[in-house]
């Protein structure tokens, strides 16, 4: 539901407001400049006079229920033919209408990208963990036989010693890559954001934390163990870039429409004051093994990306101004909908 004090000025996508009629009532800035009209020429036009096909306008209308919303991303605008996805909101003050240009829907596909790869990235791993850490377990398990016999040489039980240490590296580095892989199915929670958040906070000296948290912001279910994991990559990633601050932040996000999920999304937003992720990286930055860190295996990131696919949400990465933000989109689930 729009509040009734939402001013159109303040969305920063183009949005009509439509009556009952499907005629416009107002707009803000980005409609005008994307439709090439002032608003006063806009008022009292039929959505049907801006964008077309007509028979895809009239279905979305058709599938159009009190609070809810509908979309269709085979829409353009009449004048110039522009694609754009449109999106209708039925509130109490009228009919919302957004509408993203092609050109902003580039985010989109990344985002779509990203998911793919994440679920080749499982599917590798689920290989890994049958074909190397079976093995892997016996040569550990014959290593350790040998370092524990009585009459070895010192210099074989140094390396056997050796060899123990490079098993279990070895070992740790398939753990920590399975970390993306696929997950069993498991018992979602309804669970406090906020509180998990507080929870990975550990303060650190000469980092000042500030917490801007949404107060309405609902409780949603999840899976917490694996949320925290994504919570606390984003956390460690925040301390190590940092120069003096970090700030968390969450809200509402009514404009952000999450595939397969009709309800709301919640966003979290961690900022840090600190070093620029490097240009050449931005768009491989979730994918395994890319680090802009001297030291780091590189999987913190892919591990936040793979929890997000699993919980139907989004991951993205902004980093200008000699500030870098990291925005998790998360879908509102209540237990009825599990």
């Amino acid at each position: 539901m729009l509040p009734d004090s939402m001013s159109l000025s303040v969305v920063p996508v183009p949005m009509l407001l439509l009556d009952d009629e499907a005629r416009v009532l107002g707009c803000n800035i980005p409609a005008q400049e994307a439709l090439g009209k002032s608003e006063r020429r806009l008022i009292g036009l039929h959505i049907s006079d801006l964008f077309s096909p007509k028979v895809e306008i009239e279905n979305l209308f058709a599938r159009l229920t009190p609070y809810s919303g509908v979309s269709d991303h085979q829409i353009c605008i009449l004048a110039t033919g522009m694609p754009v996805s449109l999106h209708l909101g039925c509130h109490d003050e009228g009919i919302s209408a957004l509408f993203i240009p092609e050109a902003a829907r580039a985010e989109v596909e990344q985002h779509a990208k990203r998911h793919e790869m994440a679920e080749s990235v499982a599917r590798i791993a689920l290989e890994m963990a049958h074909e190397v850490k079976n093995p892997l377990a016996a040569l550990r398990g014959a290593a350790q036989w040998l370092s524990e016999q009585k009459d070895i040489p010192t210099s074989n039980r140094e390396a056997v010693a050796q060899m123990l240490l490079g098993v279990d590296r070895i070992r740790d580095r398939i753990d920590a890559f399975l970390q993306v892989g696929p997950r069993a199915q498991v018992a979602m929670e309804m669970t406090n954001i906020h509180a998990l958040i507080q929870d990975v906070i550990v303060y650190q000296k000469g980092i000042q934390v500030h917490r801007v948290f949404d107060p309405s912001l609902p409780e949603t279910l999840v899976h917490p163990a694996r949320l925290r994991q994504a919570l606390e990559n984003l956390w460690q990633n925040a301390v190590e870039a940092a120069d003096s601050s970090i700030e968390w932040q969450t809200r509402m996000a009514p404009l952000v429409h999450l595939p397969g999920h009709s309800g709301q999304v919640m966003e979290i937003r961690i900022t840090n004051d600190g070093r620029m992720v490097p240009q050449e990286l931005r768009e491989r930055l979730f994918d395994p093994y890319v680090t802009g860190k001297s030291r780091g295996s590189g999987l913190g990131l892919a591990l936040v990306e793979r929890v997000m696919v699993e919980h139907g949400g989004r991951v993205s990465v902004r980093s200008e101004n000699g500030r870098t933000t990291m925005t998790l989109h998360l879908p509102i689930k209540q237990l009825e909908q599990e």
